[in-house]
């Protein structure tokens, strides 16, 4: 059930964009999806749907330079900016913001378990008041041209998972939300913490399915737990789009068999040193900026992950990226210790423990 679509979309800035397509995107994730993750996820994949990490409706309205809450290369589209917060009229205003600094999409956060977004009303909390994210969809559409979406979950501590996400999902897509992208977890607020709300919730995808079922009309994405491109295939014979969030970080070659495997075109990278090296004149290009080395190569230290020699690169970046005068040179002897593996396989296993950021 891809969406798959050319029809062009006028913004009120006049601009014209293609329609998104959102069979595959990277989640939103804290401190993992920064700008300089989706640089390198886009010498993998031209066609993924990319989303920045929460920014708050207090940091893009208060925050300076706002630069540093919005700013991207252009090489990241097609992006999303995903917001916290739930204040109708500052949404409202963040999301003009946001289509003025040409995001193809703004997504309203109601998935988010951490406590520092709960006491702020930011969040999975805000399950709990659909007719406040149903406002707050409303002034937002009325703000932009561009998508309005919502994240959420499929429920919240002890709200029923069918008859609570319905009237959920049916007061906001009453509100003009035509785009949902639906977590397959329960977020426990009282008694796990957002780590734990990770996991320890369990999956269920046949609600999401049913939801799709019962729902036709609107865009049903589904996230939690998929780390292959076939569990991608096999949930979108179900639902419209699949979001993926901890594999495609900490194992960023599964992004590499995206647009061929769910979009039936060539993506950019043959091979993971293709990848890193089509990511060296963006690191020049950063470190000209007055970025460290390490802040941007933490995030491919996966990208070799069961390659020979893939130890001895991150062990290599880990010990030394953060040093003063690190660069490309560091960078290019990190590579230097790395090679591919016989067999190319743009669906290395699944990473047992996270990588160190």
């Amino acid at each position: 059930m891809n969406d798959t679509t050319t029809a062009q979309t006028r913004m009120k800035s006049g601009i014209f964009r293609p329609e998104l397509d959102r069979t595959f995107s990277v989640a939103p994730m804290m401190d993992w999806t920064t700008r300089d993750y989706r640089a390198l996820a886009r010498t993998l994949t031209k066609r993924a749907l990319l989303y920045t990490e929460m920014v708050t409706t207090g940091a893009i309205l208060h925050g300076t330079p706002r630069e540093r809450f919005l700013g991207y290369n252009e090489v990241e589209h097609p992006l999303a900016l995903q917001l916290g917060g739930s204040d109708a009229g500052e949404l409202a205003e963040c999301a003009a913001i946001a289509e003025a600094w040409g995001y193809d999409e703004v997504n309203l956060n109601v998935g988010c378990p951490s406590d520092r977004v709960q006491n702020n009303l930011i969040g999975a909390c805000l399950m709990g008041y659909p007719e406040k994210v149903a406002e707050a969809v409303r002034a937002m559409q009325a703000a932009v041209s561009i998508p309005v979406t919502v994240k959420c979950r499929i429920g919240i501590d002890d709200q029923d998972e069918d008859a609570d996400l319905e009237r959920f999902i049916a007061i906001v897509a009453d509100a003009g939300c035509e785009v949902f992208t639906v977590h397959a977890r329960k977020a426990w607020l009282q008694g796990l913490s957002p780590k734990q709300n990770r996991d320890v919730p369990p999956l269920n995808y046949p609600r999401v399915h049913r939801l799709k079922q019962s729902r036709p009309e609107l865009h049903i994405g589904i996230n939690g737990g998929i780390k292959t491109l076939a569990e991608c295939q096999a949930q979108l014979t179900h639902v419209d789009s699949v979001m993926v969030g901890r594999e495609a970080y900490q194992n960023p070659w599964l992004l590499a068999g995206v647009d061929e495997q769910l979009f039936g075109e060539q993506g950019p990278a043959e091979s993971r040193l293709d990848a890193a090296n089509a990511f060296r004149p963006y690191i020049q290009q950063r470190l000209d900026e007055g970025a460290k080395l390490n802040h941007i190569t933490r995030h491919l230290l996966g990208l070799f992950q069961g390659c020979p020699g893939g130890r001895r690169f991150r062990r290599h970046l880990s010990e030394h990226a953060h040093k003063e005068g690190a660069g490309l040179r560091l960078f290019d002897e990190a590579l230097s210790l790395v090679r591919e593996p016989e067999a190319q396989d743009t669906q290395p296993a699944a990473l047992s423990a996270p990588l160190p950021a």
